[in-house]
């Protein structure tokens, strides 16, 4: 199979849909996907009709992580030892910053290097019972794509060390609870669950979702005088935009916004 059957991508209107397509090595990843996913981010980046991604994998599960052939033979041993961390690192952190907001939509098993995408996109929503965590340790892995400053933010550092030391695997019930995805639901009600998530971020300024994304993605990387410093020039960007403008006018002609992205 080529990468790009490995790997595929849609456009649904204002969504872009990303699917990892390898459900008899239950979505497993490899360099070459890692490569294509890159090259998707800047088409994704580049189309101004998209405001929204979702990330999913084929055949009802997600991704269990790396490709353990590929990693054996390619990798473990070998003076190329380190590459695989640096691409996978470079292409999960291009997904995380992305001005397009990402949603992780989670089913069966969602390991290791598919773990890591996940806390890589902005939002997630997982299946009740999907199967989620970490789990490298299980194997005497590492992960090399973000759990040790991505998983903090989002859970302390407390919960982190408990998926990460233990390599348990939360339902996707349990996940919610952990604060680690946004929501979850069953099987038969996932797909309304996710469009109708989606829905709330489609409508929305394209300028404003990038200013606003980009802002809070670093609100947690600053001391509060810089981040008001940040604050102060968004608010003036913001005052200064085409969407802004019409923003106030379509609320007080009480009409629906028409966005330009400006």
């Amino acid at each position: 199979m080529a990468v790009e059957d490995d790997i595929q991508f849609e456009r649904d209107g204002h969504i872009a849909r990303v699917w990892f397509n390898r459900p008899h090595k239950r979505n497993c990843i490899t360099v070459p996907m890692l490569h294509r996913l890159d090259e998707i981010i800047t088409e994704i980046e580049g189309d101004d009709e998209i405001r929204a991604v979702v990330v999913r994998g084929r055949g009802n599960t997600f991704s269990s992580g790396f490709d353990l052939d590929s990693l054996q033979s390619d990798f473990i041993g070998s003076s190329t030892a380190m590459d695989v961390a640096v691409v996978s690192a470079k292409v999960c952190d291009r997904f995380y910053n992305m001005s397009k907001p990402s949603v992780a939509v989670l089913e069966g098993y969602v390991t290791a290097g598919g773990f890591e995408v996940m806390i890589s996109c902005d939002f997630a929503i997982a299946d009740d019972a999907a199967l989620i965590g970490d789990f490298h340790i299980r194997r005497a892995l590492f992960g090399g794509a973000g759990p040790i400053y991505r998983l903090p933010r989002m859970i302390g550092i407390r919960k982190t060390k408990e998926l990460m030391l233990t390599g348990k695997l939360l339902t996707g019930k349990e996940a919610a609870d952990f604060d680690l995805v946004n929501t979850s639901a069953p099987a038969d009600q996932l797909d309304a669950t996710v469009e109708e998530f989606v829905s709330h971020l489609t409508d929305k300024s394209p300028f404003q979702m990038k200013l606003t994304k980009m802002a809070v993605d670093r609100g947690l990387d600053a001391d509060i005088a810089s981040l008001m410093v940040l604050e102060h020039l968004a608010v003036g960007v913001t005052l200064n935009s085409d969407d802004a403008a019409e923003g106030v006018s379509a609320f007080l002609e009480k009409r629906d916004p028409k966005w330009t992205g400006r």
